[in-house]
């Protein structure tokens, strides 16, 4: 298990009031908003087509915590998923309870500040920042374009 922290306050803005929850009364609506709130993500990992086997996400929207759980495939696809998890606007903390099938090295993240761009990250990791598509392409498909990062987004940087 390991812990990740991320900006609480960068990422997609995926929670929000849904118009059936609002009308729905339940005995434990913190619960219940928690649990909408997990689905949420869940559907968004789909949505950027990742998957691990038995996967699970849980949200404490108290402390801003997602925990993930399941086996990905690969080194790569459990980095996504936790970079999923971790860049929704709302989310301080990723705990990392994912397994991989097979072992590759730790993941190397880095978050964006005010100033960056994908060359300029790809000139202090590698040496040269004509290497930013190697950035890009690490991060798709949460990124869509190499000129579309923010301030507190965390990425992927492959080795």
């Amino acid at each position: 298990m390991s812990l990740i922290s991320f900006i609480k306050d960068a990422g997609e803005k995926l929670f929000g009031t849904h118009p059936a929850a609002a009308e729905a009364k339940t005995e434990n609506p913190v619960a219940s908003a928690n649990a909408e709130a997990g689905k949420a993500i869940l559907n968004y990992i789909h949505k950027m087509e990742l998957d691990a086997d038995g996967l699970q996400v849980d949200f404490d929207g108290a402390s801003g915590k997602v925990t993930v759980a399941g086996t990905a495939a690969t080194q790569e696809i459990k980095e996504k998923i936790l970079l999923c998890c971790g860049n929704i606007h709302g989310v301080s903390e990723v705990v990392d309870n994912l397994k991989v099938t097979a072992a590759e090295s730790a993941p190397v993240f880095y978050t964006v500040v005010r100033g960056d761009t994908l060359s300029k990250i790809a000139k202090d990791h590698y040496g040269n920042a004509n290497s930013y598509m190697k950035i890009f392409e690490a991060n798709k498909p949460m990124l869509t374009h190499p000129d579309k990062i923010y301030p507190g987004q965390t990425l992927r940087i492959p080795k």
